[in-house]
């Protein structure tokens, strides 16, 4: 997850596609317009102030090894998560896993966050 303004998208748009989610608040998928894989969700708690980025699709993934695994319930048998990343099966408090100063930054966006959450009217 990275703030969205240090963000920048080298290729054409994404594609963003409304996506149901188990809060039920949904998710905004960005894809790739042309091979159409996901590149980045925006969910509804901070909306399209942060991006959760997946790595994979970036030039070079391995400079951003995973801090931890998130909802791993649904991952496959014969997927091995190794390297020392704590896994939980669904999300996780922020609190006891993130550095200090993730969580400053975090607490850096909260009024944009807010302002956001104020335009919401139900989910994305």
């Amino acid at each position: 997850m990275i703030e969205s303004d240090r963000v920048v998208n080298l290729g054409a748009p994404p594609e963003l596609v409304d996506t149901p989610s188990d809060s039920g608040l949904g998710q905004q998928i960005a894809r790739c317009p042309h091979c159409r894989v996901a590149v980045w969700s925006h969910y509804a708690g901070a909306g399209p102030v942060t991006k959760f980025v997946r790595v994979g699709t970036l030039d070079n993934p391995d400079a951003c090894p995973p801090e931890i695994h998130i909802f791993t319930r649904s991952k496959q048998p014969w997927v091995n998560l190794q390297g020392g990343a704590p896994a939980v099966d669904e999300y996780y408090e922020r609190d006891d896993h993130w550095p200090p100063d993730s969580l400053k930054r975090r607490e850096a966006l909260l009024p944009a966050i807010q302002a956001y959450q104020a335009t919401r009217t139900t989910g994305l």
